[in-house]
């Protein structure tokens, strides 16, 4: 969201240069594109399981605690919850919104970590492998960078991701997030966290251009 004169604002109603506001948990839910953004239940658990086990995810993303059991996953759901709360983190499940459709969890998307004060977060999602091709991931992304910038009122948006992954590059390209350079040694290597790998940042800022139509 922006003022006339082109300057980021706050939140819908704050003062101008205010820091970030979430909403309160029992209204959040973002619709948008052909899908659900909500908070994740107890139900997801197997979702998130399967998720982090696909060996893709595991190729590009070097946790620091993996969730393998539903009770783990169950832990992790409690944990985001309790980030929201505290103003540190906005983690949601992904669904579907069409007729028909199933309300289950079928990814992810939202800031990890969360600065309300500098008004900047770092973003991440992923999609299970049975759904990808869809341009979920794509939508999802879409569909949150507009609700953090317009209505919680950031104004940074960063993602990063392991050199290579072009799959997510695309992604962040597509959705506006411009390639800012690489970050030596970022990340651990794969499954190896006694070795380091380069990382590419995407950011975007409040005041940048809306990218082209997003579709399916």
């Amino acid at each position: 969201m922006t003022s006339p004169s082109g300057s980021p604002s706050g939140p819908p109603g704050s003062p101008p240069g205010s820091a970030a506001r979430l909403p309160p948990a029992a209204t959040l839910g973002i619709r948008g594109l052909g899908l659900h953004l909500r908070p994740w239940r107890p139900g997801d658990a197997s979702a998130i399981v399967r998720g982090v086990a696909d060996p893709a995810y595991r190729r590009w993303n070097t946790p620091k605690l993996l969730v393998e059991t539903e009770d783990e996953a169950l832990e992790w759901v409690r944990a985001r919850a309790l980030d929201y709360e505290n103003g540190v983190g906005c983690v949601l499940a992904i669904a579907r919104d069409e007729p028909g459709a199933s309300a289950e969890a079928i990814g992810s998307v939202g800031v990890g970590v969360l600065d309300l004060w500098m008004r900047r977060g770092t973003i991440g999602y992923w999609v299970l492998p049975e759904e990808r091709g869809r341009g979920i991931a794509r939508r999802a992304l879409t569909v949150f960078t507009r609700w953090a910038f317009d209505e919680v009122g950031l104004h940074r948006l960063s993602l990063g991701h392991a050199v290579g992954h072009e799959a997510s590059c695309r992604v962040a390209k597509r959705c506006g997030y411009r390639y800012e350079g690489a970050m030596r040694g970022e990340m651990f290597e794969a499954g190896d966290t006694s070795r380091f790998r380069d990382a590419h940042l995407h950011a975007r800022l409040a005041t940048d251009p809306e990218p082209g139509p997003v579709g399916c």
